[in-house]
């Protein structure tokens, strides 16, 4: 940092990577905690002689600055810190009055702290602030970054896989490499090939959470979710319902695609085109990024971690809650090619079906959003999540009265005319067609008027029916030809 440099951020209160300290002759007490946070974030510049009085900086120097040098360097080379920490150190000098500057750069390792890990701190705003249980948590787990789900679980076997889900997947391989040899394989060459399983035969984690019959990936990854929640409001405390749908508990990454994927096709607008053949074409563009966006959490999600990974759908805009963090900052992933997938295993699998862009790329495919729909984007990082959120078009699954508007069908759109409010009648009689009207409305928070009238017009658009009385009988889905 150069004079003026310096001279600039002392006009200004403290900055995120920047902190004052008073030193006359001796290092405070609380720089640890600074070298700590600074370590364990974005790294930052520690100055030492000057009071910070309220808003304004004093300059009052130091007194001795090589003795404060070497003994601010030997305590970092000391066995102080769990780790190695470098820094830069630089001289200037004000009004005759010596200052002593530190640059802490940003840890590979963390965390980073003093004595015990009790004593790891991150930078919060001006502030250094001790970190929480889950941050700490966070950062032991960043350590393997790229490692944990390519380890194997012990006791484990491909008999733990579900089979159904496995085919599947094997089926849109085989479609997108047709080339590749892999069709005439047994289902165990077949998961040694692609690290779903090691050459012992025991399942990766990565094998596991993609494959996975239920039960087994929550008895050894109890934190796994996967979760997906659609809302007929802007938000959540406008919805008029606890929510529309709801994915159901999925057994593992590959099942929660499909459902997904299938849903999001509902989403946006897919206007004909006519391609360069001159055949009229759906322009599935927006759809895509969405796609993408969904196949990143998938892959990137911190699987391991007791945050909810969620996808958030309201009528002007979707969010995907993505638990755990970049392994670098964002805008050094900006307009470059960077790939470094939390889960590579789980990456490249979902590669290998063609259904996501090339390692590498995918952030350039989410920001081509703004360009294809005219709508913003947003990326927000935080200590131990990611939340990517894409602003619909104003003609896309807005409305004024969202509970009683028109939409379609986001699954297989057979039903042309169908309220929100409907829709999720339709859902709940799909999981529960024993239901009551009264146990309907309590599902969705409404009163029991409202679902008796959505219900009597569905069985008037011959959508349900109703079998057998009121208090026997149970609700039927007519089937749409």
């Amino acid at each position: 940092m150069t004079k003026s440099e310096l001279i600039s951020r002392l006009s200004d209160i403290e900055w995120e990577d920047f902190e004052v300290k008073e030193a006359r002759a001796d290092l405070p007490k609380n720089i640890w905690e600074t070298v700590s946070a600074f370590s364990n974030t974005s790294g930052g510049w520690i100055v030492l002689g000057v009071k910070q009085n309220g808003q304004s900086f004093e300059i009052q120097g130091v007194a001795h600055p090589e003795k404060l040098e070497q003994d601010f360097i030997g305590t970092l080379r000391s066995q102080k810190f769990n780790t190695h920490i470098s820094c830069k150190a630089v001289h200037h000098t004000i009004d005759s009055k010596h200052l002593l500057l530190f640059y802490i750069p940003s840890a590979d390792n963390k965390p980073v702290y003093f004595g015990s890990p009790v004593n790891t701190f991150i930078r919060m705003g001006s502030g250094d602030q001790r970190a929480s249980e889950e941050e700490l948590s966070a950062m032991f787990r960043d350590r393997s970054y790229g490692k944990q789900s390519e380890l194997p679980v012990e006791g484990t076997s491909i008999e733990m896989l579900s089979k159904p889900s496995l085919q599947g997947y094997r089926r849109y391989f085989e479609s997108a490499n047709p080339n590749r040899p892999y069709t005439d394989l047994d289902d165990e060459q077949f998961c040694r090939l692609l690290n779903i399983t090691t050459d012992s035969g025991t399942l990766t984690y990565a094998g596991l959470l993609m494959f996975g019959k239920g039960d087994e990936v929550l008895r050894r990854v109890p934190t796994f979710c996967m979760d997906y929640i659609e809302f007929p409001a802007k938000s959540v405390e406008l919805s008029p319902v606890r929510y529309s749908y709801r994915i159901p508990e999925p057994d593992n990454l590959w099942d929660a695609y499909l459902v997904v994927a299938r849903r999001m096709e509902g989403l946006v607008n897919r206007p004909y085109r006519v391609n360069e053949r001159g055949i009229g074409v759906s322009d599935m563009s927006a759809y895509e990024v969405l796609r993408e966006a969904w196949l990143n959490m998938l892959m990137h999600t911190d699987h391991f971690s007791s945050m909810r990974s969620c996808v958030h759908v309201f009528t002007d805009h979707i969010e995907f809650m993505n638990a755990g963090t970049f392994p670098i900052p964002l805008e050094q992933m900006e307009n470059r090619f960077y790939s470094n997938p939390r889960n590579p295993t789980i990456a490249k699998l979902f590669r290998y079906t063609g259904l996501c862009e090339n390692a590498g790329y995918g952030m350039d495919k989410l920001r081509s959003w703004k360009q294809i729909t005219g709508c913003n984007l947003s990326i927000d990082v935080e200590r131990t999540m990611v939340i990517t959120t894409f602003r619909f078009p104003s003609d896309a699954n807005q409305a004024n009265d969202p509970i009683n508007d028109p939409i379609n069908d986001p699954i297989n759109d057979p039903i042309k005319s169908i309220t929100l409010i409907e829709r999720a009648i339709v859902n709940i009689i799909k999981e529960h067609p024993s239901y009551s009207r009264s146990a309907i409305a309590q599902q969705l928070k409404v009163s029991e008027a409202t679902i008796k009238r959505a219900i009597q017009k569905l069985i008037d658009k011959k959508l349900v029916q109703r079998k057998g009385s009121n208090k026997t009988g149970h609700w039927e889905i007519i089937e749409q030809n």
